[in-house]
């Protein structure tokens, strides 16, 4: 180790090895960059987050990953469905030709999606595919050191550090720059007191897989047994994932805000339960079937950072930004983010240019991207019957399953998301409008944006 030398160690040092930390080293390793990536755990490591979206596929073809995919089997995941209560007051209203659902579905397939050749993407054990997708960088010339924690960064005109322990001993890798993939820990963004809790999103999650529980028992046709099912719940601004991740086996979580999340465990697994059983078919079915792992918590979900580049420095994925899970958005945006952000780091090496204005286009084409998945996310949560409506309606059908792909980063605002959010404003102002006691409590003060989106 050239720990004095001017010679930084390696050229590009990145921190974590989850699906932002692995593309990232796979596409600059893949590229001939000298890279390193420091992994705290040592895989495979359970995680929660289990559902991918089509944009994805765009990441595993640059990478030569697709194959990978399809050889460990990974459930193919055709599309979505939606259900609700039949007796919701949701269901009683309908407004300019707008009208939802107690279930509404929609397949991928039915919009072509540039760059992308197939028509569903994958659900995936996330302990089995981050391993996989690390492993992959490392063939193509990445190091890794797993068991490694990172305690932070150092950085200077002339170069970087990675600061980390082994056993007593306080180590350091130098390197041109820094990319921050370190997840929800936001190393870096902690460290500079870059990170801004989000004032909207306070969700948390239980959750826990099932063995031979039946998919389709709240409704979908039989070929939707692989389909990603979200099952709205009569308590406020709550619902259920559904999520296959073997032939059998079923990832379910109950999300909910956090005023509605016990303290004590067994009070949480509890409030799992009675959450369940507000939807008395899928209770019996889980009943019915086996559980084969103990409950897990998360919470704390949403945050973003002031800025996400600085000089010598790229955060991506979860380390820069994360929104509330309820389209299955984290991977994508971690793959998506290492996507864009590895073309400036490649630039920058090229020129020797690291200062933060170097990874501006990275910057603004992430920041573009999440504001969309944050205003629509924003938008489900005020008003979840709009967005059953806007899936039903033919009109919009295809715009919004142009956002369920992930394609939200070319745009400042699609259309589509315009007309929710003025619908949605129509509603406020109105408390006489049919949806109007329909709003959710969550989002006060509809699409006002977060600092960082």
């Amino acid at each position: 180790m050239y720990v004095n030398s001017s010679k930084p160690d390696f050229e590009v040092g990145i921190i974590g090895g989850g699906p932002a930390g692995s593309s990232m080293a796979a596409y600059l390793a893949k590229a001939g960059v000298n890279c390193v990536v420091f992994e705290r755990e040592l895989f495979p490591r359970p995680h929660v987050g289990e559902s991918l979206v089509p944009s994805s596929t765009r990441v595993f073809k640059d990478l030569d990953f697709l194959g990978a995919m399809e050889e460990n089997k990974f459930p193919h995941k055709f599309g979505a469905v939606w259900t609700a209560s039949a007796n919701s007051p949701a269901l009683e209203h309908d407004w300019e030709g707008l009208a939802a659902d107690c279930k509404v579905d929609i397949r991928f397939a039915e919009r072509e999606q540039a760059g992308v050749s197939q028509s569903y993407t994958y659900h995936v054990d996330r302990g089995k595919f981050d391993n996989l997708l690390l492993q992959h960088a490392h063939k193509f010339g990445a190091k890794v050191y797993e068991g490694v924690s990172v305690s932070g960064v150092d950085v200077s005109d002339d170069c970087a550090a990675i600061k980390y322990s082994v056993g007593k001993k306080d180590m350091s890798t130098t390197c041109c720059m820094v990319v921050d993939a370190s997840g929800r820990r936001t190393i870096v963004g902690n460290q500079l007191k870059w990170r801004i809790k989000d004032p909207v999103f306070d969700q948390y999650a239980i959750h826990t897989w099932f063995d031979g529980y039946n998919r389709r028992v709240l409704g979908g046709q039989e070929h939707m047994g692989d389909y990603i099912y979200v099952h709205f719940l009569p308590i406020t601004n709550s619902w259920i994932w559904q999520i296959p991740i073997t032939e059998t086996i079923t990832s379910i979580g109950v999300v909910t805000q956090k005023k509605h999340f016990a303290a004590r465990r067994e009070s949480r697994e509890r409030f799992f339960w009675e959450a369940i059983s507000s939807r008395p078919e899928l209770h019996a079915a889980l009943k019915a079937s086996q559980q084969i792992r103990p409950f897990r918590e998360e919470g704390d979900y949403s945050y973003a950072m002031k800025q996400l580049a600085g000089d010598r420095l790229v955060l991506v994925g979860d380390a820069g930004r994360f929104v509330d899970p309820i389209f299955s958005t984290g991977v994508s945006i971690a793959l998506n983010s290492s996507r864009f952000a590895s073309r400036d780091v490649i630039k920058a090496l090229e020129a020797g240019n690291f200062k933060r204005e170097a990874f501006s286009t990275f910057e603004k084409t992430i920041k573009r991207g999440t504001r969309n998945w944050y205003n629509f996310i924003t938008v489900y949560y005020r008003l979840n019957v709009l967005f059953t409506a806007f899936v039903l309606d033919p009109r919009y059908r295809l715009d919004v399953l142009q956002l369920l792909q992930g394609d939200v980063y070319e745009e400042q605002e699609p259309p589509v998301l315009t007309r929710m959010r003025q619908i949605v404003e129509a509603v406020e102002k109105n408390p006489e409008h049919v949806w109007h006691k329909l709003l959710g409590d969550l989002t006060a003060n509809a699409f006002v944006q977060a600092v960082a989106a």
